[in-house]
C-alpha cells in the first residue's frame, strides 16, 4: 500500500509518507466569511473531505483542521451598521456549515477562528521581526503600525510557485508608502480611520489586526505543529497566500507543510465563475433545487486537480449514475439473503481458512482495482468506474437469479461507496428521500402502480401500457416481481428542479 500525491511545489508525484504513521495531519485553508458559500466553495471542501476520508481508510488517525478567516477586509466592507462585521462573519459561517453538512461533509477536528488565535499571530511576527525577516512602518507616516514581511530577506520565497520575485505584481494589501519594497506585504495592519474599534487589538506595534495571510500559519502550527502532513487548498490561493504562509512560516524557523495539495477551479456553462460576470451559482440555489447526494456525487465525479464545469448536464448524468447505484441497492434488500448488511459471513464459512480477499463482502477492504485507483493522487473517476462495474455485474446476478452473488456485489459497492460519501443506503440521505417531497412523489407513484394493476386485471392492455409510459416519461422505471411492483429511477433521471422546471438559478450576487 502506497498513497501517492501531487504535491504543487515539487509539481510532481510523491509517496505519501507522513511524519507521524498513526496521525495524518492535514490543514487546509477554509473560507473568509464575508459572503455566503457558492459551488466553488462546497468543491474545495468536498475534494478535502474525500481525501480526509481515503487516508483514515488507510491510517490509524487523520486530524484535519480547517480555519475559518473571520476577520479581514472583505468582511468589515460588507459590515453595516444594523450587523456589525463580527455578526456577519458568525451568519456566514453559519451558512457554511450547512451547506457543507448538506452534502456530507465530514465536520472538522479542529475548526479555529482567526480571531481567537491573535496572541499567537502577535508572537510569530515578533520572531520574523527578530529573525530580520520583518519590519514595522515608520513612525509619524500614514503606515503607521502596519507590519510587513521583508521578501527580500528570504532567499526561498517565490520556491511554492516557482517565480522569481522580480516578475512578482507589488501586493496591494496596505499602504504601500511603508513598505521598502511594493511586493513587501503586510503582517500586521495598523488601526485606520473609519475602522470599527472592535475590529482592532493592542499590540507592540500599535493598535490594529492581523493580515490575511499570517493568520493561517499561526492556527496551523497552534493546532498542528511547526511541521504538519498537508497543506490544502485551492488552485486560486497558492499565490500569493499559500506562497506568503510557506515563506514566513519558513522565515520564522518551522519546517511547515510536507506536501501541497491543490484542488481546481470550478466553471459554469464552460465560463469561468466570476462576479463581474455575475455567473455565482450560490450553494443555498443549488441545494434548493438539486438532490444534495447528486450535488455531491457531481462534485466528486471529476478528478480533483481537473477543472470541473457545472452545467444541468452534469447534474444530469449525476442524478443517472446515483439513480442506478440506489436502485441496484434497493433491488438487492428486496431479496433474501444468508447475511443482509451485516459484517460477519454467512453460516458455513471458514473464517478462521484464509485472509478474505479485499472486496470479498466480509472484508473490510474494497476491491483492489478500487483501492488502486484511489491511491493513485485520490483517482475517484477511476474509482467510480469501479463502483459501477460491480452495480452491472449485481444486476446481471440479479436477472440471472442468483442473489447471493447479487449481495456479495451489492456488500462491495456499499464498501466503496461508504469511503467516498455517496452510500445511498447511508442514514443521511435516506432521511433526504424521507421528505415531503419523496413521499409525495412515491403516493403518486403507487397509486398510478395500482391503476395499471387494475388495468392489466381487467385485461386492458392499452391502458396498462399508457400508465407504463407515462410513468416511464417521468424518469421512472418499473420493476414487476412475484411480491408486486416495484418503482425506482431510471437510468436517466433529471435532477430535481423548481416548480418552474428551470435549471438552477444563476444569481447576482457580491459575495
Amino acid at each position: 500500500m502506497t498513497v501517492q500525491l501531487y504535491d504543487t511545489k515539487a509539481q510532481a508525484l510523491r509517496d505519501f509518507v507522513p511524519g507521524d504513521p498513526e496521525n495524518v495531519t492535514i490543514y487546509v485553508c477554509g473560507p473568509t466569511v464575508q459572503s455566503g458559500p457558492h459551488i466553488g466553495h462546497l468543491r474545495g471542501a468536498l475534494s478535502f473531505d474525500i481525501l480526509r476520508r481515503w487516508l483514515a481508510h488507510r491510517f490509524p488517525r487523520v486530524t484535519f483542521v480547517r480555519n475559518v478567516t473571520d476577520i479581514d477586509d472583505k468582511v468589515l466592507a460588507n459590515a453595516t451598521d444594523a450587523e456589525p462585521w463580527w455578526a456577519l462573519a458568525y451568519r456566514m459561517e453559519l451558512e457554511f456549515t450547512r451547506a457543507y453538512a448538506a452534502i456530507g461533509i465530514l465536520p472538522p477536528t479542529y475548526e479555529p477562528r482567526a480571531t481567537a488565535s491573535i496572541p499567537q499571530m502577535q508572537e510569530l511576527i515578533g520572531r520574523l521581526i527578530a529573525a530580520g525577516h520583518a519590519y514595522p512602518a515608520a513612525p509619524g507616516t500614514d503606515a503607521a503600525g502596519d507590519v510587513y514581511f521583508d521578501v527580500r530577506s528570504w532567499a526561498g520565497y517565490g520556491s511554492l510557485t516557482n517565480q522569481s520575485l522580480d516578475a512578482m505584481e507589488p501586493a496591494a494589501d496596505a499602504d504601500p508608502r511603508g513598505k521598502r519594497d511594493p511586493r513587501d506585504f503586510a503582517l500586521w495592519k495598523g488601526a485606520k480611520p473609519g475602522e470599527p474599534s472592535s475590529a482592532t487589538w493592542e499590540s507592540p506595534w500599535g493598535e490594529g489586526r492581523p493580515g490575511w495571510h499570517i493568520e493561517c500559519s499561526a492556527m496551523s502550527r497552534r493546532y498542528l505543529g511547526p511541521e504538519f502532513d498537508i497543506h490544502g487548498g485551492g488552485l486560486d490561493l497558492r499565490f500569493p497566500h499559500h506562497e506568503n504562509e510557506l515563506a514566513q512560516s519558513t522565515a520564522a524557523g518551522d519546517p511547515f507543510a510536507r506536501y501541497w495539495v491543490h484542488n481546481g477551479l470550478v466553471t459554469v456553462n464552460g465560463q469561468k465563475m466570476s462576479k463581474s460576470l455575475f455567473n455565482f451559482l450560490l450553494a443555498s440555489d443549488v441545494l434548493e433545487e438539486i438532490d444534495p447526494l447528486v450535488l455531491r456525487y457531481a462534485l466528486a465525479a471529476a478528478h480533483y486537480r481537473s477543472s470541473l464545469d457545472v452545467s444541468e448536464r452534469a447534474f444530469e448524468e449525476a442524478a443517472a449514475a446515483v439513480g442506478r447505484i440506489r436502485t441496484f441497492l434497493e433491488r438487492v434488500e428486496r431479496t433474501p439473503s444468508p447475511f443482509e448488511w451485516r459484517a460477519e459471513p454467512p453460516a458455513g464459512h471458514d473464517r478462521d481458512a484464509v485472509e478474505p480477499e479485499p472486496g470479498s463482502p466480509w472484508s473490510d477492504q474494497p476491491p483492489a482495482a478500487f483501492a488502486a485507483a484511489m491511491d493513485d493522487d485520490l483517482g475517484v473517476p477511476q474509482a467510480l468506474a469501479v463502483v459501477h462495474d460491480a452495480v452491472r455485474a449485481g444486476n446481471s446476478a440479479l436477472d440471472a437469479g442468483d442473489d447471493d452473488a447479487a449481495w456479495e456485489w451489492a456488500r462491495q459497492v456499499r464498501k466503496m461507496t461508504s469511503i467516498l460519501g455517496l452510500d445511498p443506503l447511508d442514514a443521511q440521505w435516506r432521511a433526504s428521500d424521507a421528505s415531503a417531497e419523496a413521499s409525495a412523489l412515491d403516493a403518486l407513484v403507487q397509486e398510478m402502480i395500482a391503476q395499471r394493476a387494475v388495468a392489466r386485471a381487467e385485461k386492458d392492455w392499452a391502458a396498462a401500457d399508457r400508465i407504463r409510459d407515462a410513468i416511464a416519461a417521468a424518469g421512472i422505471a418499473l420493476e414487476d416481481s412475484a411480491d408486486g411492483t416495484h418503482w425506482g429511477v431510471a437510468d436517466t433521471p433529471a435532477p430535481r428542479r423548481g416548480a418552474d422546471g428551470a435549471q438552477p438559478r444563476v444569481r447576482r450576487t457580491d459575495g
